[in-house]
């Protein structure tokens, strides 16, 4: 194939061939790149999808023959009606009621999901109200007999707690299942599943007022859970382990000693996730049995060949021979599904207009359950990632994949929806990690540096729509992670359909000034700042450039401008004269007046770290380091709203924020 042809058949694929970079420069793609990532994507678009799109009472055109058609509405009405021919398929007539409808023509049946025009808004779940919350890293919550690792029943009491405060919503971080075979692998944006649970979470009470199995029956266990709950750190694979032998004894007793209701609950929750949650727990139970026979099969591409899908021929008799295991997994998601949904029910009771806004990653592991159970809906033999810019010269892979676009459309879509479902199910929002990946996402391809790769387009119209739909079906908000370089007009885009961006107050800011809150857009959502960037103290401090600085990646060259911001974001605040030192007691002063600062956002609604309620220094997450950092271990101090003067600086903030 000439390099010519390459290109063409690139496009034709979704490949990008060439981007704009951040100095507005046009890169191409080289041949070899392209090569190896044709391989990967696939042909698209599908020839007849099993499920299309269309907004709300608008005429649409749809790869489908014309002619005489029928459409059965979701509410079981039926609408005799003809499709008149276009260019690239037929006219259908505006459809006037939004859902999943059924749409036959021809020798064609096909699902239609007809969209409303934007997503359930903050707005609509909090009317005349303005709005804040807090978010929240659920790990770092401290719960007694859990071994450190916060869960969501200590989530329960935090909600409760807020919401007395006057919050209306918690955002809280991504809770999808990780490796239950392997606790060395615990960030919450490299999960092995999207659809499913972390189980580490779960709360045991939820299925007995008092549950057998628990540490209060194993000396042993409870020592050795108090002695990690003591620690500054949260320990994940030492608390892992004693939280699965936990979960075990629990489902060892659960079958007769669980009340009725109990039991009976289960067994309801197994049948309705039906063949999703099968293949979940024969993944948990296949990656236990073949990783401790060998450490190189911690990827299901390395099993043997009759295991490394669902529908492989060796897969029911292992099903057979382990069926207690596969339903413990099983029983696990339900404690898990169970708890958060107890999560949820306590903040509406308590009053909040939102309550928990859940955290959907950008990707998954290519090794994990999503991967193994749908891999014709996932990439293979690539990352996703972002390229060069202005935070990282060299570019950055992020070691997970996400969907293909081919895979998606001809499955109906079926693992994007089960990936939205999952979220809104048991939430008031959800927050969609890098949501630039809806239409666009970058490729690398395995063992190739991050500048060699190339951006995927994906069908943003079907996706979008489908997100505004389950929004609507769920009432559930959706925030979009818009920090970056994004397409052209994407951000209006999403800010027209009630798809909420993100304003962070480290990036509102000018050539030598602070934008003020007042003049940020009234869509989306304030935050003081995010998971992977500085504390309002640390920031103040500088103990993200003494970071920096440590681990060579040159923080100490930004202290004199450091020094500049400080000062200009003091007055931005209007802290008056006097700004407060470096010491501790200064930058909690600081992180105050920032706090109430970003509270009088125009913004919908706005969103305080629980790290910057605590005046906390240091940061959940610092990315390029893996090891090099702390991630995702961090705890907050008991009883967090109680804590020092944190009830002095969430009373500022309401009050801000109900000023304006």
């Amino acid at each position: 194939m000439t390099d010519d042809a390459l290109r063409v058949a690139a496009e034709q694929a979704g490949l990008m061939t060439v981007w704009r970079d951040t100095a507005g420069q046009d890169r191409f793609v080289t041949p070899d790149v392209l090569r190896r990532l044709l391989d990967v994507v696939g042909p698209f678009p599908v020839a007849r999808p099993p499920l299309l799109t269309a907004d709300l009472g608008t005429v649409a055109l749809l790869p489908l023959p014309s002619g005489p058609a029928r459409l059965t509405l979701e509410d079981g009405s039926v609408r005799e009606l003809h499709l008149d021919p276009g260019e690239a398929g037929a006219w259908l007539p505006a459809v006037d009621q939004p859902g999943y409808h059924h749409l036959a023509t021809g020798d064609a049946e096909v699902t239609l999901a007809v969209a409303p025009p934007r997503c359930w808004t903050v707005a609509d779940a909090c009317p005349g109200r303005r709005t804040w919350g807090l978010a929240v890293q659920i790990y770092g919550l401290r719960e007694a007999g859990t071994g450190g690792i916060g869960g969501f029943g200590a989530l329960r009491g935090f909600v409760r707690d807020a919401a007395a405060r006057g919050a209306d919503a918690v955002a809280i971080s991504p809770v999808h299942a990780q490796f239950a075979a392997d606790p060395d692998r615990f960030s919450p944006y490299a999960p092995s599943s999207r659809v499913h649970l972390n189980v580490l979470h779960a709360d045991a009470t939820v299925a007995m007022e008092r549950a057998p199995g628990t540490p209060a029956d194993d000396p042993a266990i409870a020592k050795e859970l108090a002695r990690l709950d003591a620690l500054d750190l949260l320990d994940w694979p030492a608390a892992a382990r004693a939280r699965m032998h936990s979960l075990r004894r629990l489902f060892a007793a659960f079958s007769t000693e669980a009340p009725e209701a109990a039991r009976a609950a289960f067994a309801a929750f197994r049948a309705r996730g039906g063949e999703a949650l099968d293949r979940h727990a024969r993944f948990e139970a296949l990656h236990a049995a073949l990783l401790g026979q060998d450490r190189a099969h911690w990827q299901w591409r390395t099993w043997p060949e009759g295991l490394r899908g669902p529908d492989g021929p060796a897969i029911a008799p292992f099903a057979v021979d382990h069926a207690e295991e596969i339903a413990f997994h099983a029983f696990a998601q339900y404690l898990a599904d169970h708890s958060l949904a107890a999560a949820q029910a306590e903040a509406r009771a308590a009053g909040m207009g939102v309550g928990l806004i859940a955290d959907v990653a950008v990707g998954v592991d290519a090794g994990g359950s999503d991967a193994w159970a749908n891999p014709a809906e996932l990439l293979h033999g690539v990352s996703i990632g972002a390229p060069p810019d202005a935070f990282s010269a060299l570019g950055q892979s992020w070691g997970v994949t996400s969907f293909a676009p081919s895979g998606l459309a001809a499955s109906g879509y079926r693992s994007f929806l089960a990936m939205l479902r999952a979220a809104m199910r048991n939430a008031g929002g959800v927050r969609i990690d890098h949501v630039m990946g809806l239409a666009r996402l970058w490729l690398v391809p395995d063992g190739a540096s991050p500048v060699d790769g190339c951006y995927l387009r994906y069908p943003a119209d079907d996706l979008l729509r489908l997100v505004r739909l389950e929004s609507w079906r769920h009432r559930a908000v959706v925030i979009g992670e818009d920090l970056g370089t994004l397409p052209y007009g994407f951000r209006a885009r999403l800010e027209a359909m009630g798809l909420a961006g993100m304003r962070v107050l480290w990036f509102e800011r000018g050539q030598d000034h602070y934008i003020d809150p007042r003049q940020w857009s009234p869509p989306a959502v304030a935050m003081t700042s995010t998971h992977d960037l500085p504390t309002l103290a640390g920031w103040w401090r500088g103990t993200d450039l003494g970071w920096r600085d440590r681990l060579g990646f040159g923080g100490g060259r930004d202290a004199d401008a450091r020094a500049h911001d400080r000062w200009l974001l003091w007055n931005a605040c209007g802290g008056g004269a006097e700004m407060p030192g470096t010491d501790a007691a200064g930058a909690r002063r600081f992180a105050t007046a920032a706090s109430a600062h970003t509270a009088r956002a125009a913004c919908a609604l706005a969103l305080l770290p629980l790290e910057d309620a605590l005046a906390l220094e240091e940061q959940p997450n610092l990315p390029g380091t893996v090891a090099e950092h702390p991630n995702w271990r961090r705890r907050y101090p008991a009883d967090p709203l109680n804590h020092g003067d944190a009830p002095d600086r969430l009373a500022a903030f309401a009050r801000a924020r109900a000023e304006g």
